[in-house]
């Protein structure tokens, strides 16, 4: 099989970094996302993990993929594929409430109700330093799938994540496209 390549972009920041997919060791992840390709949204930056940077889309699989090489430890430049439920993501501590709260109603302030989030949602995840580690207060440890690495443009990436670490990532999409 010929090496398979994407793009991975902060879209506002207009930066972006290239990936190899590890179709060598995460061949039925690797296949379900090249197979939905281009794939992105709202950008988040992790609380717990440390150096991770993430955006949720729906499933987009025809079965889930197995969780196949596996890491709780992600170094610089890994690309990983999590799968979580409503109610592992459903507590107000994650943040999400914006992205699942509907706009206001007409012209009044009052906002509409907050709509919960799909059963299921597929978290696609770039790792751009060291020392993470996947564990959440909630659920404990969470292995995800390493399923692409950064080969090129890391350095520049590293430093955009660190400005929305900082600046914020409102506006801010992540998109993963094939190169």
């Amino acid at each position: 099989m010929t090496d398979r390549f994407l793009d991975v972009s902060l879209d506002r920041r207009g930066v972006r970094c290239t990936a190899k997919l590890l179709d060598d060791r995460a061949p039925r992840t690797c296949d379900a996302v090249w197979n939905a390709l281009p794939l992105g949204g709202d950008v988040y930056h992790a609380k717990y993990a440390r150096n991770e940077i993430y955006t949720l889309v729906p499933p987009f699989a025809p079965q889930e993929p197995p969780l196949e090489n596996p890491t709780i430890t992600p170094i610089p430049g890994d690309l990983c594929y999590f799968t979580f439920t409503d109610t592992q993501l459903g507590t107000a501590s994650y943040g999400y409430e914006a992205a699942r709260a509907a706009t206001a109603r007409g012209a009044g302030t009052d906002p509409a109700p907050a709509r919960p989030l799909q059963s299921r949602v597929v978290d696609l995840a770039l790792f751009y330093e060291r020392n993470n580690l996947l564990i959440n207060g909630d659920a404990g440890w969470v292995p995800g799938i390493v399923w692409g690495a950064v080969v090129d443009g890391l350095d520049r990436m590293a430093d955009a994540c660190q400005d929305l670490w900082r600046a914020g990532a409102l506006g801010e999409t992540l998109s993963f496209r094939r190169a």
